[in-house]
């Protein structure tokens, strides 16, 4: 942010941009610059940003537009998952590239759970981990959520990926 993050087009999405624009974006969810320091809601109240916590209430146009501004991307969900034992997650729901689409030879079943996948497979990303809230039956390197790219209420972060040159 003090680096202009949010006032830089060339990082964003063209609809993220907009979405910036849009709604006066400046910061992740529940920031606030007070008395010359970042301050944020927490479920202890109000506390100044700590450098070592993990952020949360991004949405992915946010961890799209920070990958980009740092020279890295956000990983596909197939390449966090086959990465998921080298690293700590579980504290947020992280960012995916992908697009929430069925998997090859996903057919849609009678019933609530087959409406359900099957309305929602449209204009979503996917995101990977857990949260803090997260049941733990939902809690496994496997589960994929999804959200339209422009929320960020929920306890979304982000995790980078480098692409290695050949």
């Amino acid at each position: 942010m003090e680096s202009g993050g949010y006032k830089e087009f060339s990082y964003w999405h063209a609809e993220g941009w907009d979405w910036v624009k849009r709604n006066n974006v400046q910061s992740p969810m529940y920031w606030h610059f007070d008395d010359g320091r970042w301050m944020y809601y927490t479920l202890q109240g109000v506390m100044p940003v700590a450098d070592d916590e993990t952020l949360a209430h991004i949405s992915f146009y946010e961890a799209a537009a920070y990958a980009a501004w740092k020279g890295l991307r956000l990983p596909t969900e197939f390449e966090w998952e086959a990465a998921a034992d080298r690293f700590n997650w579980g504290r947020r729901w992280e960012w995916t590239e992908s697009a929430y689409l069925p998997y090859p030879g996903f057919e849609r079943v009678a019933g609530p759970v087959g409406e359900y996948n099957g309305k929602f497979m449209v204009n979503q990303k996917v995101l990977r981990g857990a949260s803090e809230f997260t049941p733990e039956n939902h809690s496994r390197p496997t589960y994929r959520n999804f959200f339209h790219p422009h929320l960020r209420w929920q306890l979304t972060g982000i995790r980078l990926a480098k692409t290695l040159k050949q």
